[in-house]
């Protein structure tokens, strides 16, 4: 995958510029840069990770990339299964990072909870539920979508699928939390 694949699997969840989403488990801002770059300057993007090193190298990548109109990335160098201090949110980015844990409703559920009403979650995961040592917990969009409503999103759909090397496809798929008025 390039970044060319990786604007085409946000592509179609990010309704317009501006914003404040984060993406959690960041890694080195593959998607992270491929969210700045389809929110514009207007938003607001949490990248969170766990490996400071990796938090680095994107903040360089990012800073290359958009010389003169820096997007506005605050990094946050924590476990993203840990309850964080982050405004409201009107979207949530998880690029291969769900399939890392096993209970994947607890970390779905502090998720919803970071949402604003109507605000969403774009997934981007493997499409298989057999995993093995480097993809443990992968979950196919079939199976994402009986979980994510257990943990109250709706209208979940698939925006795009995209042949991988490893493990024949990726796909990407948003859900909404809730708005409270329905």
């Amino acid at each position: 995958m390039d970044h060319k694949d990786h604007i085409r699997l946000l592509n179609d969840g990010i309704p317009s510029p501006g914003g404040i989403w984060a993406e959690l488990g960041s890694g080195r801002g593959a998607f992270t840069l491929a969210l700045a770059e389809l929110i514009g300057p207007l938003g607001r993007i949490y990248s969170v990770d766990n490996n400071k090193g990796a938090l680095q190298d994107q903040a360089r990548v990012i800073h290359k990339r958009f010389p003169s109109n820096q997007p506005k990335i605050e990094y946050i160098n924590n476990d993203y299964t840990l309850p964080l201090s982050i405004p409201s949110l009107n979207g949530v980015v998880m690029a291969n990072s769900l399939h890392f844990h096993q209970d994947k409703s607890a970390v779905l559920e502090l998720i919803h909870d970071y949402l604003l009403p109507r605000g969403c979650l774009i997934l981007v995961e493997y499409n298989s539920d057999q995993g093995n040592t480097w993809v443990p917990y992968p979950v196919s969009y079939k199976s994402l979508q009986s979980l994510v409503e257990e943990c109250g999103f709706v209208n979940t759909r698939l925006l795009k699928r995209v042949p991988s090397s490893f493990m024949r496809e990726i796909y990407s798929a948003i859900s909404y939390k809730m708005d409270a008025r329905q």
